[in-house]
């Protein structure tokens, strides 16, 4: 009999609309267990294309993710057709047809009626010093929307909340669907990662993005975000999409592309969705390392923040709180977001998500018990302070300078699995528009090795002006 293997392959890319050749079963076999296999279907897909046979539409979308999600195809086949994508895109209908049947691999998450109309959900493509997601969904929740945030860990320079709250001694982000929406429906928050249940395809077609090079596309960039995002059962989105040189989109323009096409999607699929385009040239806030931005989450959450990093919480929760009807308009659900966080509501929402997901939040009771509990006082981590070599205003912080630097000290991965050092990372203490003096520390380095003259090398981080400079907001657009 010829392989079941070869011959669904066939089905599908008869499916697509390919004209597949009738071929001895014989011959099937003797490929099937043979390189010749992998030479026979990337033939009949490379002619395929060539004669402009394949459809990207209903049945052929359909059941491309199904053989993703069952393994009927091969890793191989699976980059052939996401190349296809990559190379000749896909139109906003398959676009939404795609991330629909992402979305229906596995399972999707239904509220109790009484709190479905309240559940949101916010997703950055990821920045240097990003943990915006820490303090917004506390927030949030302070403010009577529920929260199952869904994140993931960082890869290079960006993001990695999931690694951030790991930081926490205890903090568990691997919770059932069932235990997610106990949790939500109970305290209002739950920051977790993605589950074995939800997604599936997107996983697989995920870990072969990266390494075959295909993650630069928007329909598989939109359908990879938006498939998860749509699992969870969310009424209201927030997307912030970033530009600039730490960021994955580097010119405005491409970041406004993707924008449009993950909100298209989302709202084609039922989602109130509105994405902001957001400024990724410095690092978000002062800290940067994954303890050290769980010391400044916690201090946003106390009203003690950064005012970018405060900005960024305050807009997104505004528009999320104002999409789900809790506010009036934006600047209502901002003003909100900002009194949840100065009147300790958000902080104990925190600490109540802590708590619920195995976390040490007795840890969070002083300064000296949250740096202790967090790894940052120990006799094996050192910190070095760098000091500016003139007198000026501050121009620029090279974010991306900041996030090689943290990388090579290990607060970052270079690989999916990887292993990173919680404790270690850089503290900021100027801004854009800052004085500054000669001999001013400009940051310290959390670092394991007593070696420190490396380090110094982060002053080429820091442009400093003769001329005043005044500091921009984050937020470049609203799409």
């Amino acid at each position: 009999m010829p392989s079941s293997h070869v011959t669904s392959q066939i089905d599908l890319l008869q499916k697509c609309g390919a004209d597949v050749p009738v071929i001895h079963a014989k011959f099937i076999d003797s490929w099937f267990y043979s390189d010749l296999t992998r030479i026979f279907m990337e033939g009949i897909i490379h002619l395929t294309r060539l004669c402009g046979s394949m459809e990207w539409s209903g049945e052929g979308i359909k059941a491309f993710v199904q053989s993703v999600s069952d393994g009927s195809m091969s890793d191989e086949e699976v980059v052939g057709y996401l190349k296809d994508i990559f190379e000749n895109g896909l139109d906003s209908d398959d676009t939404v047809l795609l991330t629909k049947e992402m979305r229906d691999s596995g399972a999707v998450i239904h509220w109790p009626e009484e709190i479905g109309g309240l559940v949101v959900d916010k997703h950055s493509t990821g920045g240097v010093g990003d943990k915006v997601s820490i303090a917004l969904a506390p927030a949030l929740a302070a403010c009577g929307a529920k929260v199952p945030m869904i994140s993931g860990r960082g890869l290079g320079h960006t993001g990695g909340t999931l690694d951030k709250l790991e930081s926490i001694p205890g903090f568990r982000t691997d919770i059932s669907v069932e235990g997610l929406i106990e949790q939500v429906s109970k305290i209002g928050v739950a920051m977790v990662g993605q589950t074995e249940d939800l997604v599936p395809a997107d996983r697989r077609m995920y870990a072969l993005r990266d390494v075959s090079g295909l993650v630069a596309s928007v329909p598989l960039i939109t359908g990879s975000i938006i498939s998860k995002k749509a699992a969870e059962g969310i009424s209201a989105l927030v997307l912030d999409v970033k530009t600039g040189r730490a960021a994955f989109m580097k010119d405005r323009a491409s970041a406004e592309e993707l924008a449009h096409s993950m909100k298209n999607v989302a709202e084609g699929m039922g989602i109130s969705t509105t994405c902001l385009i957001t400024s990724m040239d410095h690092p978000i806030g002062h800290a940067v390392g994954n303890s050290l931005e769980i010391v400044e989450s916690v201090e946003t959450l106390c009203g003690r923040g950064p005012s970018d990093l405060e900005e960024l919480v305050c807009i997104q929760g505004g528009l999320l709180l104002n999409s789900i009807g809790l506010a009036v308009d934006q600047g209502h659900g901002s003003a909100m977001m900002l009194d949840s966080l100065y009147d300790g509501s958000a902080f104990r929402k925190f600490l109540e998500m802590v708590e619920a997901q195995g976390g040490a939040s007795s840890i969070f009771d002083s300064d000296q018990d949250m740096f202790a509990g967090l790894g940052l006082i120990s006799p094996e981590l050192y910190s070095t302070d760098v000091l500016s070599n003139h007198d000026g205003w501050v121009s620029d912080i090279d974010a991306v300078s900041i996030a090689d630097l943290c990388l090579k000290l290990g607060a970052g991965r270079t690989e999916l699995g990887g292993s990173i050092d919680h404790a270690v990372g850089v503290v900021i203490h100027v801004g854009v528009g800052s004085p500054i003096s000669t001999n001013e520390i400009v940051a310290t380095v959390y670092h394991r090795s007593r070696e420190s003259d490396d380090f110094h090398d982060i002053k080429d981080a820091f442009s400093i002006s003769e001329e005043p400079q005044t500091p921009l907001s984050r937020i470049l657009g609203v799409v």
